[in-house]
């Protein structure tokens, strides 16, 4: 089963997509995700005059053995830019693998370890009354965990406060400046939770994502006070860099923390699982090296008691989401799946076989990823320049967003 061709496709249908596919001798073909928000065609051009040349008359069946070549083989190792081509590469041969046995891809990771994925929407609003009425749309519609953001008095353009029900943060043309104030923030947070807690009860799992932005001491402080109202995971409190800090944190607060989106190899979160300093780790199919790698971190962290609880945005073509479901009902340690429905123009581009009912998802049965790519519809679609929003604090000093 040798590669024949392989291409990178770029596409723009509601935001910015990068696809690999990759063609064999035999007439099969495999999808990759290589989208990295933000940073688009810098991982596309990887691809382009780096990674395909070296691909074509390779053996696809090889997947760990070409996992190690462009790993280990670029001398430069890790980073996003070329752990998100290598798990372009990586998925697209799963795909292809899964294809060529007539099986879905969970088969081949050891069949289903549960019937289907649990998920969680994402429920936002300008102030504390809309995200009440929005979180009370997600129990409606069936979901069972759901992230609650509200915005912070007196800033704008909060992060994780969506137009609509969906959330998509990249800006397309000029890039956003918000301003972050700490102290407002670690105020209204407890508030917002009384009253959702108050207002839905305790059956309901409920989430909130810090976005990096606190001190550990902060973080701390927040985890402490969120303890009443039990949350499911409070999410990446302050930036995981340096790993240890999470002792800290750890040390005020029985809130479980989940970390870990931006991460891109075993080595970013070696520590924090070893520890036992985090409870979920939420690295992704395609900024942390694909399905393969990502197998290897689930393993280290079943070791540790941690559970999965991958990224799972807009930023994740179907093809990333399906190759994450497809991980995810395998995988024993699994924990809850983010989920963020795409937009009616990237469904028609990318027609997938997984589905989502009462707050649960399932990839299908369909051969492979169960994901196809509409090429003469992708091309209608042409790539736009966008950015992720950037923060600076009320002084003006550079801050995490």
């Amino acid at each position: 089963m040798k590669i024949a061709n392989a291409r990178v496709i770029v596409c723009s249908p509601g935001r910015n997509f990068v696809t690999l596919k990759l063609e064999t001798a035999d007439g099969l073909y495999g999808l990759g995700d290589a989208t990295l928000n933000g940073r688009e065609l810098a991982v596309a051009s990887y691809l382009t005059e780096h990674v395909v040349p070296l691909l074509i008359g390779r053996d696809a069946r090889r997947i760990e053995d070409i996992w190690q070549f462009f790993y280990k083989g670029a001398y430069w190792r890790r980073g996003p830019v070329t752990m998100s081509a290598i798990a372009a590469v990586d998925t697209a041969l799963w795909d292809l693998k899964g294809k060529a046995l007539n099986v879905p891809v969970y088969q081949l990771l050891g069949g289903a370890s549960r019937e289907a994925v649990r998920v969680y929407g994402h429920a936002s609003g300008e102030s504390i009354e809309d995200t009440l009425a929005a979180v009370g749309r997600y129990r409606d519609r069936g979901y069972t965990a759901i992230r609650a953001q509200c915005a912070v008095p007196g800033m704008a353009k909060t992060y994780g406060i969506g137009r609509t029900d969906a959330y998509e943060p990249a800006e397309r043309g000029a890039l956003v400046e918000s301003v972050w104030d700490t102290s407002r923030y670690l105020a209204i947070v407890p508030v917002l939770f009384e009253r959702l807690r108050r207002e839905f009860g305790p059956d309901v799992q409920l989430l909130h994502d810090v976005h990096h932005r606190l001190t550990p001491i902060e973080a701390a402080r927040l985890g402490h006070a969120l303890e009443p109202y039990h949350l499911f995971w409070m999410e990446d409190p302050t930036p995981a860099e340096n790993q240890e800090s999470f002792r800290l944190i750890r040390q005020h607060t029985s809130t479980p923390l989940a970390v870990g989106e931006v991460f891109n190899s075993i080595h970013d979160c070696r520590l924090l699982i070893q520890e036992q300093l985090i409870d979920y780790i939420r690295t992704t199919v395609v900024h942390a090296g694909g399905i393969s790698h990502l197998r290897k971190i689930a393993s280290l962290a079943e070791l540790h008691s941690v559970r999965t609880g991958s990224h799972g945005a807009t930023d994740l073509s179907p093809v990333c989401m399906a190759a994450a479901l497809h991980f995810d009902l395998s995988v024993h340690n699994f924990g809850i799946q983010e989920y963020m429905p795409h937009s009616t123009d990237t469904d028609r581009v990318f027609p997938h076989a997984y589905t989502f009912a009462e707050g649960m998802m399932h990839p299908g049965d369909a051969p492979g990823l169960g994901v196809d790519i509409d090429e003469s519809l992708a091309v209608t679609f042409p790539y736009e320049r966008a950015y992720l929003p950037v923060a600076r604090l009320t002084d003006g000093t550079m801050h995490d967003w």
